[in-house]
């Protein structure tokens, strides 16, 4: 997962909004997003590699996304357990937001670099590799790419305002909001930060949607849960160069 957004509690008729880009290699193998076999409440795609998973939802209310880190000092290390065990976990477990963050927070160096998002409907916490201690999030907007959670990279700063305003509006035009998520606009140069990574690459994934032959945007999902607990996942799927590859949908009830 490279870019997400959440709008937590901020609608009474819509507690939960998130709207997520997941950028990968396009070699790397994956299963979309469907009901898992050995944890059947839970939805969500499936890295074919480490078993994992960088976000999900169950049929309980549980929701759960992660980002990795990218900074010098995260990049080309290897850990002893995949970011995605740390999304799966959650999900497949009893655990409450904030206890389940606080094991996390104690168990990071096991990880490479990441920001974890965990919620129940109840509360959302905010673990991550460079916090001492998780966060209780109060009702709000929030914006996660691969710094910290609401840090003002262009892609999220520009992409966050958007969909704000898209919260916003009554009709909820799901077409308007895949479209926002599909801006391939690259960032001037003054904007873009510094990560180790040369400024090529910097231009190449500072847009929220990334098109190219090896690695880009593979999926862009949008997930809402409403207050009578009817929810909605819809998942649109790219291939090199942002090519479509297929739409699933899924309507199921919270409970």
């Amino acid at each position: 997962m490279c870019v997400l957004f959440v709008a937590w509690q901020v609608r009474p008729d819509l507690p939960l909004v998130v709207a997520s880009n997941r950028d990968e290699f396009h070699g790397r193998p994956t299963a979309p997003t469907a009901f898992w076999d050995d944890c059947p409440r839970v939805l969500a795609g499936r890295d074919l590699r480490a078993g994992g998973t960088w976000s999900g939802v169950t049929t309980s209310g549980r929701w759960a996304a992660v980002t990795n880190v990218r900074a010098p000092r995260w990049m080309n290390t290897v850990a002893p357990r995949s970011r995605g065990a740390l999304v799966a976990d959650f999900l497949c477990g009893e655990d409450a937001p904030d206890d389940y963050a606080a094991r996390v927070t104690s168990e990071r160096e096991h990880f490479g670099g990441f920001n974890l998002l965990v919620g129940d409907g109840e509360a959302l916490a905010y673990a991550a590799t460079h916090l001492e201690a998780p966060r209780a999030l109060a009702p709000g907007f929030y914006g996660l790419s691969n710094a910290t959670l609401d840090a003002p990279w262009p892609k999220v700063a520009r992409g966050g305002q958007a969909f704000q305003r898209w919260v916003g509006t009554d009709r909820l035009d799901e077409d308007a909001l895949f479209a926002l998520m599909r801006d391939e606009e690259r960032a001037p140069d003054g904007l873009l930060p510094d990560t180790g990574i040369g400024l090529d690459h910097e231009r190449m994934l500072s847009p929220l949607f990334i098109a190219s032959p090896d690695y880009g945007t593979r999926a862009t999902t949008f997930l809402t849960v409403r207050a009578d607990g009817a929810a909605r996942l819809v998942e649109r799927s790219f291939g090199p160069n942002g090519v479509a590859a297929g739409t699933v949908t899924f309507e199921f009830e919270i409970g």
